[in-house]
């Protein structure tokens, strides 16, 4: 039994199916059709071949649309497809073209769902920040210009690291755009990221690498600062940054992975720490030296809660910057929590450690050397080098032997 012209009167009458979905194809008016779903829903469509492929466009819900302006809607789109236009392809350019910035970085937030959540943080902070401006702004309007002229701006007024780090995350949005907006074709509704203009330009700032370390001489002078700070500043958190900034010097771990150091991942029996979240994803496990277990036994002594470097706002030591201003006033040094790090490095390496063994240490990957990957890594065999290091800032810092008793 043929279908009668769609109406109405027709559609009103149309009775749900106890599964799936039934189509009623107008008679009259070729490709256009009303959907009935188990669910009650009816919606209007339109069948037709495209590039040769048959398309089904789905022209709106009944009752919101009514069967003239459905009709109508597909009278137009076949005169499109007349035309040669592919109306699937234009209404996608057309929502993807009113996207905001805003928009696209909640897309990309739901499907990176797997990066860390200080990298989301970052990111949001720029959007807020120095492009809280464009956030409104219709993302395919961001172009080569614009983001040439707000570097600049960015490097003059901030600084060089700066401007290129928010360029960097925009051109990452880009990137990500490229690969998730695309037509009906599969061509990229987002084909040009506007950020290679810098590196077309040669505009990247140039930023010098940092090479701070705590210098031999200076050894025994932050480390009785670090005594002063444990034991006189009167600060509510002071004794435990003073063991966190030590225990950073001595495993040249990265400030965060030390900082949320949990005591289910400190084996005592073993003498051995776990880091399972790093920063290139690679889990890590250090064999204790001497002096490393003898700080982690004293933290158990003030155990409150699951992490060893503990603060009573954040639950680890997230952020001791009162901490840090306090140990360079007393002790006239200026050094960072990274600079620890590169002065463990630094040390390893005056001790004629291998290149494999630092890397090691420091969980850094081997990048193109193919022997390194064939090194299975292997905690014991780092627990050496990792005691000469220590025993190397024992005498250096001139670490008295009770100092954790």
């Amino acid at each position: 039994m043929s279908t009668p012209k769609i109406t109405k009167q027709f559609v009103d009458k149309l009775p749900s199916p106890e599964t799936g979905q039934v189509f009623y194809r107008d008679p009259v008016l070729k490709g256009f059709a009303v959907r009935v779903t188990a669910g009650s829903s009816k919606s209007f469509i339109l069948e037709k071949r495209i590039d040769g492929k048959v398309k089904r466009i789905t022209l709106g819900r009944y009752p919101e649309i009514t069967v003239e302006q459905a009709r109508k809607k597909a009278q137009e789109f076949l005169g499109e497809i007349a035309t040669g236009t592919n109306p699937i392809t234009k209404r996608q350019r057309h929502k993807v073209q009113s996207m905001t910035l805003w928009d696209v970085w909640q897309d990309y937030k739901a499907v990176k769902c797997d990066l860390k959540p200080r990298t989301y943080t970052q990111y949001e902070y720029y959007f807020n920040g120095e492009l809280s401006d464009w956030k409104t702004k219709p993302f395919a309007s961001i172009n080569r210009d614009m983001v040439v002229k707000r570097h600049n701006q960015l490097k003059e007024r901030l600084s060089p690291s700066f401007a290129n780090n928010v360029m960097r995350v925009l051109s990452a949005l880009h990137r990500f755009a490229q690969v998730q907006y695309e037509d009906d074709s599969g061509n990229s509704l987002f084909p040009a990221n506007p950020v290679v203009r810098i590196t077309q330009l040669k505009g990247w700032a140039k930023e010098p690498r940092r090479q701070t370390i705590l210098k031999q001489h200076q050894l025994p002078i932050w480390y009785a600062a670090i005594k002063h700070l444990k034991f006189n500043t009167g600060a509510a958190n002071d004794h435990v940054a003073a063991d966190y900034f030590l225990f950073l010097l001595l495993s040249g771990l990265r400030r965060n992975e030390a900082a949320t150091l949990t005591w289910n991942n400190v084996d005592f029996q073993e003498k051995t720490f776990y880091i399972p979240d790093t920063k290139n994803n690679t889990a890590l496990t250090l064999p204790m030296s001497d002096l490393i277990e003898a700080i982690l036994k004293y933290r158990l002594r003030f155990k409150t809660q699951d992490y060893v470097f503990s603060s009573r706002k954040a639950g680890y030591f997230a952020n001791p910057k009162g901490a840090i201003e306090r140990l360079r006033a007393d002790s006239g040094i200026e050094v960072t929590m990274h600079d620890l790090r590169r002065t463990f490095i630094t040390a390893a390496e005056s001790l004629d450690i291998s290149m494999f063994a630092i890397k090691q240490l420091v969980n850094h990957k081997s990048g193109s050397d193919v022997t390194g990957g064939y090194v299975i890594k292997n905690f014991e065999r780092l627990r050496e080098p990792m005691q000469r290091i220590t025993d190397y800032f024992k005498t250096q810092c001139q670490i008295g032997a009770n100092d954790f008793e």
